[in-house]
């Protein structure tokens, strides 16, 4: 079965995923039609000329951002997408689909007043237009005010709907996606391996005295003894942020939660509320996530024990 066959309509074009192709029409056509139709709110006289084509924006970005949730939910079943990201999407398309309607209406009653100024004008109104004369110019204003409004949650909703998806496709990684392995000097780490100990082959001739490795001798003191013997914790490994961003995939799939590290990998395919929910938090801190979901719940805890490899560093 095919991505588009096992997702819908909205999950692939031309073998490629939707969701990242049709965000870029998001991310123009509302902003564009939002500024647009501001400027048309406090300009009356730019209307007549433009008014048709910033609310057509505003409809084609509305559409867009609707084709964007969907394929969005598509992709999710997929590869996963970070729940912050989509819950803004869906945000985005609720208040898109709501400011290109207002924007319909206002224009309709604009042009409607407009017209209706016009005939009383020129001394010959019907009587339908003379009683729609004192309503109309209220409404008019109204209705603009409210697209003023609706331009300003769309513009700010745009903004942070493109913001979470660039820091759930970017964060953590540098060089277009490449997880860094800049050491705090600047230069890489296979640049400046690190030092081999005294007495190894890569030190050279060990000092006079030193005892060799197999001439019966034990290389290490009587009293050095195992850390962990003494140390619970130093037999529990430690990882850190950058290690889990590492494993970010449906391959190889970590997350922290509560201070604790997990491999998820064999669990994507056996979580009861579907792959995304995991994927979404893969190679990430996911412990406002499971406090989401799981708050007060003690079955996933217990169940998320059984893939436990370590805590956070």
């Amino acid at each position: 079965m095919t991505f588009a066959e096992d997702s819908g309509i909205f999950a692939s074009i031309a073998g490629l995923p939707l969701h990242p192709l049709v965000v870029h029409v998001v991310v123009v056509f509302l902003p564009v039609s939002a500024l647009g139709l501001i400027t048309l709110v406090a300009v009356p006289r730019w209307r007549k000329h433009y008014g048709v084509l910033a609310v057509a924006v505003a409809t084609m970005g509305a559409a867009g951002a609707f084709v964007a949730k969907e394929s969005g939910d598509a992709l999710a079943d997929q590869v996963g997408l970070p729940r912050n990201h989509e819950d803004w999407g869906e945000r985005l398309s609720t208040w898109a689909i709501v400011f290109a309607a207002v924007a319909i209406v206002w224009l309709v009653l604009d042009r409607r007043r407009s017209s209706s100024a016009q005939e009383l004008h020129q001394g010959a109104p019907d009587a339908s237009s003379g009683r729609l004369t004192g309503a109309l110019p209220m409404l008019a204003r109204l209705a603009g005010a409210l697209v003023a409004v609706l331009s300003l949650v769309v513009l700010v909703l745009t903004a942070v709907v493109g913001h979470s998806g660039a820091e759930a496709a970017w964060a953590d990684r540098t060089s277009f996606g490449v997880p860094s392995t800049v050491t705090p000097s600047g230069s890489s780490d296979a640049a400046n391996p690190p030092a081999a100990e005294p007495g190894t082959a890569e030190s050279g001739p060990a000092e006079p005295g030193a005892t060799a490795p197999g001439s019966g001798e034990s290389a290490t003191s009587p009293e050095t003894t195992d850390p962990s013997a003494t140390d619970p914790s130093a037999a529990d490994p430690s990882y850190t942020l950058a290690e889990i961003a590492e494993h970010g995939s449906r391959e190889s799939c970590w997350a922290a939660i509560n201070g604790e590290v997990y491999d998820l990998t064999d669990w994507i395919d056996e979580h009861p509320g579907g792959i995304g929910e995991i994927l979404g938090v893969c190679g990430t801190d996911a412990s406002a996530d499971f406090r989401d979901e799981h708050d007060g719940d003690d079955e996933p805890r217990q169940e998320l024990t059984r893939f436990r490899i370590g805590r956070l560093g």
